[in-house]
């Protein structure tokens, strides 16, 4: 009896001194199973026009290790049954866990393993379940704890690299996106993240308070899938089946709203990978080499009042592994880039009908105009002479506005640009949006406002080489818009790549409904354009660009690339169908194809990808012909030739009548216009737009330079 009373004095006396002490380790101990937690939110879907996916948030599990809870059994109790566990169902490394639990052991938090799946995390709290009821079972106190999931969410691309430049990616815990659609509307995607913790009451009763999280909104893009699949089909096919070139591009849009249907180039990368680089481009050798380059820009920067250094010092000044890491860097950056909306260049022979339309515009020429091409125009602007030829070197003779068009010839335009003067000259290549910039919805689209010249600037010579396309830069969707307006009745469109924004819950929060933000041209102006451009493929140098079948305008494009010496072309060709109520319009640029000098400059290059691509899309969009289709180039029939109608080529099969056979067709063609057939009586037949070699010292060239903003020649 002595015993015991002693022990309850000396517990009151324990209990007396030390309940505030002993209070805060019970209350720690039961809030630490309400510790705090963050509930991440979900990033917005990214879909096309149609409601097909492209970029989606998957809830992954990151496993989490709590070494503190592990140790907190009496006798270890709990180690080596978890660490069993862990190397059992999931393969781990018993000693590497055992070291994490020995070096960390005074930590709660440790994240092991990332991005499990919902059955992985499942089955092993299955797994941890069943142990421990075995363990109860059996009357040991070993038990699996101090192991719990974390939910997360990754972003993945179903489609992998297509729309790559779209859509662009986001970085892993999806809190920011980097290029296309994931970076412009980032505000967009992203949403709030939740918190769950606990706390204690007045009553120091344990209180649970749960914010849920707010989850981004979804995007629905102007994208078919179908189009920009067969977009970057004929695109891969020119790049690795064909020529090939330095680079190859094609934009799709619907004239009557400014929606991008597709764009693409042959600039790919994974989306869901998009730091993985082509080893056979991209060798360590040409890493270095970038490297290089890029840290003379690094040093500089650093150290602005210093000399700058070259490219061979740059080892003197960085370590091997920073130039990597910059060459790296630079690639990554060029694999990423939009060519379609971040890359200028002279667009050449496919800008001359927007020099025509300020010239009908403002009356300096009549569609019945004439002037007479000899082949060539000489031109002095005080220091230089230039002799400016025409692709044409006989001459075309004497011919209206709708042949010089169909002939893609220079002197022509050159003629007409006179007329027309350089003041209205500028403003309508201001007002068809060159030199400005057209606001669509992806980031980094180029200035161009110093790559045109002023009109104080703008001499005779470069006068005349602008009219057709020469010594001025554009981007592809400043072209491809402004050909939309030209073919619409003077609309001119904003262009955009997204058509709603709808919340998580289904319900559309915007609507991005098609902006007008002037008028290029007058409806007149529009519809004798359209007819001259359905002609130049009819009977001028687009004539491969037919489509049995439908009425198809277009211009050709041949640009002649600076240093004028390298003898480079870039060759393009803009295409509409139907000509009647133009419903699409493919825009297709080869840069640089993998030929020596003048054999690089045919539109024909670019004319065969655009057949292609608008002889699909017509189909996908169920536009209806004007007259009999060729039954061997249906979509239809090509799937047909496929077991169960399916392939393993996304598009099927290509027709050789869309693919190659230039001729196919041709001679069961007419015209449509008494003019044209006039035209055509006169003039030798042209079939494409092509630059002949030049001799040697005959003296033809153009100015080697374009406006910026420190020179302009």
């Amino acid at each position: 009896m002595l015993a015991l009373i002693a022990l309850i004095v000396v517990i009151y006396q324990l209990v007396r001194n030390n309940s505030e002490e002993y209070n805060k380790i019970v209350l720690s101990q039961r809030q630490a199973s309400y510790s705090s937690r963050t509930i991440p939110f979900r990033r917005g879907d990214i879909m096309d026009r149609n409601g097909t996916v492209l970029a989606t948030s998957q809830k992954v599990y990151n496993l989490i290790i709590d070494p503190r809870v592990i140790h907190s059994g009496d006798g270890e109790r709990y180690v080596e049954p978890t660490i069993k566990a862990l190397s059992e169902y999931f393969g781990y490394d018993e000693g590497e866990i055992r070291t994490l639990l020995t070096e960390k052991a005074d930590k709660s938090y440790v994240k092991y393993a990332k991005e499990l799946n919902y059955d992985q995390k499942v089955g092993f709290e299955t797994y941890i379940k069943d142990k421990n009821a075995a363990f109860l079972k059996s009357g040991v106190k070993s038990r699996i704890r101090g192991i719990w999931f974390e939910d997360e969410y990754k972003r993945t691309y179903p489609y992998g690299s297509l729309a790559c430049n779209i859509i662009g990616f986001a970085n892993a815990d999806g809190s920011n996106g980097t290029g296309g659609v994931e970076q412009y509307y980032n505000d967009t995607l992203v949403g709030v993240n939740g918190r769950e913790y606990g706390y204690m009451d007045s009553d120091t009763k344990l209180q649970s308070v749960l914010k849920q999280p707010t989850d981004g909104e979804n995007i629905v893009t102007s994208i078919n899938t179908n189009i920009q699949v067969a977009l970057e089909k004929y695109l891969n096919e020119w790049q690795t089946e064909d020529i090939g070139s330095k680079v190859a591009a094609a934009v799709v849009m619907d004239p009557n709203t400014g929606e991008v249907l597709a764009m693409g180039s042959t600039n790919q990368y994974d989306l869901n990978n998009p730091r993985a680089l082509d080893e056979s481009v991209y060798t360590e050798a040409y890493l270095m080499e970038l490297g290089r380059k890029e840290a003379v820009g690094v040093y500089k920067r650093e150290h602005p009042e210093d000399p700058a250094i070259s490219p061979d010092e740059a080892g003197k000044f960085f370590s091997q592994s920073d130039i990597l890491s910059y060459g790296k860097q630079v690639a990554w950056n060029q694999m990423w880039r939009n060519v379609m909306v971040s890359d200028t260049y002279e667009p050449g022979s496919t800008a001359k009908s927007i020099t025509l339309a300020g010239a009908l515009e403002e009356k300096a020429i009549t569609p019945d105009t004439e002037f007479n091409c000899e082949g060539f125009i000489e031109l002095s602007d005080g220091v230089h002479t230039w002799k400016i030829r025409c692709h044409n070197h006989d001459g075309d003779g004497i011919i209206n506005a709708e042949a010089g068009l169909m002939r893609s010839c220079n002197v022509y335009l050159m003629d007409t640009a006179f007329a027309l003067g350089a003041d209205k000259f500028v403003k309508y290549q201001h007002l068809f949006g060159f030199g400005e910039k057209t606001g669509i919805d992806l980031p980094a689209e180029a200035d161009t406002s110093k790559l045109v010249y002023a009109p104080d600037k703008l001499g005779k010579t470069t006068l005349a080489t602008n009219s057709f396309g020469q010594n001025y830069n554009v981007t592809m969707i400043q072209m491809a818009a402004a050909y939309c307006s030209i073919i619409n009745g003077g609309n001119y469109y904003k262009p955009h790549v997204v058509k709603q924004i709808v919340n998580s819950n289904g319900t559309v929060v915007e609507n991005i409904k098609p902006e007008v933000t002037r008028v290029t041209c007058s409806k007149s102006t529009s519809e004798f354009l359209k007819e001259a451009l359905y002609q130049t493929v009819e009977a001028g140098t687009g004539t491969k660009a037919k489509i049995q079948g439908y009425r198809v305008g277009g211009k050709t494009g041949t640009a002649e690339k600076i240093p004028r010496s390298a003898k480079n072309y870039l060759v393009s060709f803009v295409g509409f169908a139907p000509v009647e109520d133009p419903q699409l319009l493919v825009y297709v640029i080869v840069d640089t194809p993998n030929l020596e000098g003048e054999a690089q400059a045919t539109a024909s290059f670019a004319i065969n990808i655009e057949k292609k691509i608008m002889n699909d899309a017509l189909q996908f969009m169920n536009i209806a012909p004007s007259s009999e289709t060729d039954p061997a180039d249906n979509l239809n029939a090509r799937f047909a030739n496929n077991q169960e109608g399916i392939s393993s080529d996304a598009m099927g099969e290509q027709a050789t009548s869309a693919s190659g056979d230039e001729t196919a067709g041709e001679e069961t063609e007419t015209l449509d216009s008494g003019e044209a057939e006039t035209v055509n009586e006169t003039l030798p037949p042209v079939t494409d737009e092509y630059v002949e070699p030049a001799e040697e010292g005959d003296g033809f060239g153009l100015p080697d330079a374009v406006p910026d903003e420190e020179e302009d020649t």
